[in-house]
């Protein structure tokens, strides 16, 4: 038995509302695997970024001043900055994940719906086909009962499909303002999580530029001796002094004494002299 054209239509209606329904079935679970991966790469970088922290601060603790000074705001900076992913986490997943998940049980409603008009539509089908039997046997009473039939079939298939387009009009408009919604709440919570850290990362950055290089250096250069080692170079510069003025000393009093033995032989000479001066004389 042909199709009548209204059967037609809305066996045309209900394939074009079961492809809408699978599509928003599918797309949207992709969309809440993605989302939901998402939330998890972020979550990971939090817990990456407090490892990262409790290192700088470790490490901080030994090294100079100024420098464990920057190093530790630095740190506690990168810490507040954590505490906003953690929130910005929980808002993804309360905000996101969980209304795309929901729609899980959405799309099954609509199938249901969607099976209820097709359940009616196939009995005003099935009771146009008995009352084409009925007719080709002529018995004016089973015909007359087949007609009252399929009117009640029918009455009903035309009461669940106004039914079927009333609640999928309601799903479309639903659909799309949940859309506009999911997508404007990732936006603000991406927006919310990223101005607040630019706020801390700029705090991070001056703290760690605060360092004082010079001060850290001499701090550095004072630790390679130990605290007496200036009183004892003095003391060993003083020694060292000390002794070069007394071998000084000590030059200079020998010269004198050979230049005076010098003079003393030449004054013994000149004696000598004389006396055989003296002798040569007398004879």
């Amino acid at each position: 038995m042909s199709r009548t054209p209204d059967a037609s239509a809305r066996d045309n209606q209900t394939r074009r509302i079961q492809e809408n329904i699978t599509n928003v079935e599918k797309h949207f679970g992709q969309m809440c695997q993605l989302f939901a991966a998402y939330v998890s790469k972020t979550a990971k970088v939090r817990d990456k970024a407090d490892l990262l922290v409790r290192e700088i601060s470790l490490y901080a603790d030994t090294e100079t001043p100024s420098l464990k000074r920057g190093m530790k705001q630095y740190a506690d900076h990168l810490a507040k900055i954590q505490d906003y992913r953690q929130a910005q986490v929980e808002r993804l997943e309360s905000k996101i994940i969980e209304p795309l998940k929901s729609y899980g049980a959405v799309v099954k409603r609509k199938r249901e719906d969607l099976k209820t008009t097709q359940s009616a539509r196939d009995r005003e089908a099935k009771q146009m086909a008995q009352l084409e039997r009925t007719r080709q046997r002529n018995p004016s009473d089973r015909q007359i009962i087949a007609e009252s039939e399929l009117q009640r079939a029918t009455m009903d298939a035309t009461r669940t499909t106004k039914q079927l387009e009333e609640t999928i009009d309601e799903f479309e408009r639903q659909k799309i303002q949940d859309i506009k919604k999911i997508f404007c709440e990732f936006v603000t919570v991406e927006m919310s999580f990223h101005a607040k850290a630019l706020e801390v990362y700029t705090l991070a950055y001056q703290s760690i530029q605060s360092v004082d290089e010079e001060e850290d250096l001499e701090v550095f250069r004072s630790s390679l001796h130990p605290p007496d080692y200036q009183s004892r170079l003095d003391i060993v510069r003083a020694n060292s002094k000390t002794s070069l003025d007394r071998t000084g000393s000590f030059l200079n009093s020998t010269g004198t004494l050979q230049v005076r033995y010098k003079e003393d032989e030449d004054e013994s000479e000149e004696d000598v002299d004389e006396d055989e001066d003296d002798t040569d004389d007398e004879n």
